[in-house]
């Protein structure tokens, strides 16, 4: 008689405000033989806060390769195993492929949960179209980086992309360089948190909102769109 396998878990947690999670994210974390996480310090916290008493080991960018095999052993010998990041959906721009791969060609369930992103909220409240939208992740730092922007003011969609903040503003002015009048762009940080804060507008107008601060902080959620017509930029505004 075969051996009934486990189950791998992709849960979602919040991206600063605790509130933002789900009854059931909370109850398969309470339920499963494990939970990986990228640094078991912050995800303490987060298991504390809901009560829950659970088995946490180490699964980031610098270990998955190595440790993948075994954990995929473990899900194959029964166990079920949950893997959460430090904010937001596993496998957006944070481990999750590979392992989730590995359980595909291994006849291991895989079951995604819905819950916190930043891509969404920030892309609904930049005021931009969302009917279809392309999201690009990280750019590249440096090499590819200047083809892909190129590729991106190419979009009729709406793009959307993650910034750090020691970029941010580099990454504006490089697109700038392209904008036309009726270009816009909107860009979000500390979603979900005490200072959250978007700045929607032409390129210029944003950029020098960003340069009038004394510090830039938080990850940014960068939203634009290079195809609207002047009627539908009735309205802007920043701040």
């Amino acid at each position: 008689m075969q051996a009934i396998k486990g189950k791998l878990y992709l849960v979602a947690t919040p991206i600063g405000n605790l509130e933002d999670m789900t009854y059931r994210a909370i109850r398969v974390l309470r339920e499963v033989d494990l939970i990986l996480c990228e640094d078991t310090r912050q995800s303490s916290k987060l298991l504390k806060h809901y009560n829950i008493e659970n088995k946490l080991s180490s699964y980031h960018m610098h270990n998955e390769h190595k440790v993948t095999p075994k954990y995929l052993d473990i899900m194959e010998g029964g166990d079920d195993i949950a893997l959460i990041t430090d904010a937001g959906t596993p496998g957006i721009s944070d481990p999750g492929f590979l392992i989730t791969r590995a359980c595909f060609e291994h006849d291991v369930e895989v079951i995604a949960l819905p819950g916190a992103s930043s891509v969404l909220p920030a892309l609904l409240q930049s005021g931009l179209p969302c009917d279809k939208f392309v999201f690009e992740g990280f750019l590249p730092p440096k090499k590819g980086r200047k083809s892909k922007i190129e590729a991106l003011i190419k979009e009729t969609r709406t793009v959307v992309f993650f910034e750090s903040p020691h970029r941010i503003l580099k990454t504006l002015r490089e697109l700038e360089k392209y904008a036309q009048p009726n270009w816009r762009v909107s860009v979000s940080r500390e979603l979900t948190k005490l200072h959250e804060e978007t700045i929607r507008g032409r390129f210029d107008e944003v950029i020098q909102i960003l340069e009038s601060k004394a510090s830039i902080k938080g990850e940014f959620v960068v939203t634009f769109n290079t195809n609207l017509k002047e009627k539908d930029n009735e309205g802007d505004s920043t701040g």
